[in-house]
């Protein structure tokens, strides 16, 4: 049986991604590619793409152009990741001083079909509930 390659899709809005070696995105990335974990960045001309079509899996088609809505935070989304890799992946990213990112998450067959602006909102609904920052 085939070893499934890890792979992140990763997105940082523009403000984020200074240049130069050692910026947090800089320090990101090394991590990963110290792991051996392949990176697909996303730009945001890609928001209004499916996590599966992003994440090449078979039978996502890509969409025709479209409005593709702004995302405004961060994220990491991972593909073909087993918990222990999770946790490495995590320490390894404390380690190398990059600090906490907010939005994560696991490509699951219910958000493979969310564009990448729907996973980016529900994220970040999920993470306001869980900090307490619940709008009222």
């Amino acid at each position: 049986m085939p070893v499934k390659k890890e792979m992140v899709l990763y997105y940082c809005p523009e403000k984020e991604g200074q240049k130069g070696n050692n910026t947090r995105v800089a320090r990101l990335k090394a991590v990963l590619v110290q792991m051996g974990i392949r990176i697909k960045n996303i730009s945001p001309d890609q928001t209004n793409l499916t996590i599966g079509y992003l994440a090449g899996f078979e039978g996502f088609e890509e969409q025709p152009a479209g409005r593709c809505p702004v995302v405004e935070e961060e994220i990491l989304v991972m593909k073909n990741f087993s918990s222990r890799r999770i946790d490495e992946l995590l320490m390894n990213l404390k380690r190398s001083g990059v600090s906490k990112i907010a939005l994560k998450a696991v490509i699951t067959d219910t958000n493979s079909k969310w564009s990448f602006y729907d996973l980016y909102q529900e994220l970040k609904k999920e993470h306001e509930t869980m900090s307490g920052k619940e709008e009222s």
